[in-house]
C-alpha cells in the first residue's frame, strides 16, 4: 500500500524528468554533429525524416502525460494537447533555424520540420486517444 502512495506522489515528477530528458536527447542530437558516424549500413530512403517524426511524436506523448500530471485538476487534457503541439512545433521550427544558422556541420531543412510537424500530430492523435476513455474530446 505504501509503495502505491509513493508511486502516485512520484508519477508527475517521473512525467516531467522523461519528457524534460528527451527534450535535452532531441537538441542535442538536432545540434550535435555526427561527422565520422557511419550510418551507411542504414539503407532505408529518408530516414532522418522517420527520426524527426519519431523525436517529435514521442516528445508530444511525454509531453501530455507530464502536463496532465502537472495540471490535472486545472487544466482538462485538451488544453495540454493543444499546448504540447504548439510547443513541439514551434520548438522543431526554432532548432531547425539555429541548424541552419548556428552549427557548422547541420543544415536547417524545410522537409525536417514538416517531419516533425507530422510526429508532433501524430503524438497529439494517439495522446487524444489515450485519454480519450476519461475525457471525451470534442
Amino acid at each position: 500500500m505504501k509503495i502505491t502512495k509513493l508511486l502516485l506522489v512520484l508519477k508527475p515528477i517521473i512525467f516531467r524528468i522523461a519528457f524534460i530528458s528527451w527534450l535535452m536527447f532531441v537538441t542535442f542530437s538536432s545540434l550535435s554533429s555526427f561527422e565520422g558516424v557511419d550510418v551507411s549500413y542504414i539503407n532505408i530512403p529518408h530516414f532522418d525524416k522517420i527520426v524527426h517524426f519519431g523525436f517529435y511524436f514521442v516528445m508530444v506523448v511525454l509531453g501530455v502525460f507530464a502536463f496532465d500530471e502537472q495540471f490535472k485538476n486545472r487544466f482538462g487534457p485538451q488544453k495540454g494537447l493543444i499546448f504540447m503541439l504548439i510547443f513541439a512545433i514551434a520548438y522543431g521550427v526554432i532548432i531547425e533555424v539555429l541548424q541552419a544558422g548556428f552549427t557548422a556541420n547541420r543544415q536547417g531543412d524545410v522537409l525536417d520540420a514538416i517531419a516533425n510537424t507530422l510526429g508532433a500530430l501524430s503524438g497529439m492523435w494517439i495522446g487524444k486517444s489515450l485519454f480519450s476513455n476519461r475525457w471525451p474530446l470534442k
